[in-house]
């Protein structure tokens, strides 16, 4: 659906990396190029007409995220530079000082590199407990494994909404509840959920939210960081400078502005911004009730499609997200994407920075080809067809 506004679909290509970064419609470059062309300016400084109205449209868009996400307020909604930033500011700005030796830390070994290592070197520096939930045996994480996890010692818990490799929609409203009521911090990863299902910050109760523009049809270096007011406003700054201060001495004196502006040290990322707020407009207008039914339409077509080829092996084919995971049997996953390059194919390969749960898996590199709605039936049976003509893969790439 809706084809025709995304100008990278006019090529030969076939796009089933939307995992990795999805595509970008017209509209949201169209709003990058007019701040360019029409503002310029830097925000929150400039005593003139294109700097005020840029800082009236770059602070409009934060209500329009709060919305988005069903968060109560828009000073809950920081801009960072991406899913990554926002991360490690939680969990160095925040958790690092508010965990001690021994507090507990409940993660699943399917999750983003961007989750895990900042989670690691907290281990390594303060002492506290890095505990894996176990998976089942699809690779999902459960209610009920999660609540078996659960100790007296267990602080935070901090998961992805949706998995990065294996594509299972966690059920964090479950897992909120029992958190809220435990008094447990929960800490989501969005980067695949938010651009694919309803996110609903509130009902969920998700302490803390990061996601990133570029997976969700916005521009790149770009993220968002949610939290609850009461604990945004205990979060260290990750960074220092301009804009995010009142004012300052020689003598060490430093008087720090309110949340968001104290967390968005410097220039920020404007025409981005920009362009998000074009990117949720376009996503609210298709519906994602919608998006999210129709990506596992896709997959379910591709799951039929894929049993006429017994030499491919689906690893979640009993998982309804839009992504699939599989490897053409004795080749290496990156000589199969490679191998479907030569058709246009665009899909990823490797461990997806989920490097610890080749631990869970019987392997630890695949190919991935992840949906979105502009994606096609007719472009699965491209995949198809270049997929069982696999038996000459090293006669194409060799």
């Amino acid at each position: 659906m809706n084809r025709e506004d995304f100008p990278f679909l006019k090529k030969d290509i076939i796009y089933f990396d939307n995992g990795a970064t999805s595509l970008k419609p017209k509209v949201v470059l169209d709003a990058m190029n007019d701040y360019y062309e029409n503002y310029a300016a830097n925000i929150h400084r400039g005593d003139y007409d294109s700097s005020y109205l840029a800082s009236q449209i770059y602070d409009g868009v934060r209500e329009r995220v709060r919305n988005f996400i069903g968060a109560k307020e828009k000073e809950e909604i920081v801009f960072t530079k991406g899913t990554t930033e926002s991360l490690n500011t939680v969990i160095f700005g925040f958790l690092k000082k508010k965990l001690k030796k021994g507090d507990e830390v409940l993660t699943t070994k399917a999750e983003h590199a961007s989750l895990l290592l900042p989670l690691m070197i907290l281990e390594k520096e303060i002492g506290i407990k890095l505990t894996f939930i176990p998976l089942e045996d699809d690779y999902s994480l459960s209610y009920e494994n999660f609540v078996k996890s659960v100790s007296a010692k267990t602080k935070v818990v901090a998961i992805a909404g949706v998995s990065n490799v294996i594509g299972d929609d966690r059920p964090l409203n479950q897992i909120g509840s029992y958190c809220k009521d435990a008094q447990i911090l929960f800490l989501v990863d969005g980067a695949q959920s938010v651009p694919h299902t309803k996110t609903d910050v509130i009902k969920d109760h998700i302490d803390f939210l990061a996601f990133s523009s570029h997976k969700m049809l916005g521009p790149t270096g770009l993220g968002v960081l949610y939290g609850r007011r009461e604990l945004l406003e205990q979060v260290e700054p990750f960074e220092y400078g301009g804009d995010m201060n009142n004012t300052f001495t020689s003598n060490g004196e430093i008087t720090l502005k309110q949340i968001p502006s104290r967390l968005e040290a410097g220039t920020p990322p404007i025409a981005e911004v920009f362009g998000l707020d074009k990117a949720i407009c376009y996503l609210e207008n298709i519906g994602m009730e919608r998006i999210e039914q129709y990506e596992q339409e896709l997959k379910a077509y591709f799951l039929e499609k894929i049993k006429e080829i017994p030499q491919v092996e689906v690893y979640n084919k009993d998982i309804k997200g839009g992504s699939v995971i599989f490897n053409i049997k004795n080749v290496f996953s990156q000589d199969t994407a490679i191998y479907l390059n030569h058709f246009h194919i665009c899909v990823r390969a490797g461990s997806h920075c989920a490097k610890a749960l080749k631990e869970e898996m019987p392997i630890a590199n695949t190919v991935r080809a992840s949906f979105y709605f502009y994606n096609t039936k007719e472009e699965i049976d491209c995949l198809i067809e270049a997929l069982k003509q696999s038996d000459r893969l090293y006669d194409v790439i060799l």
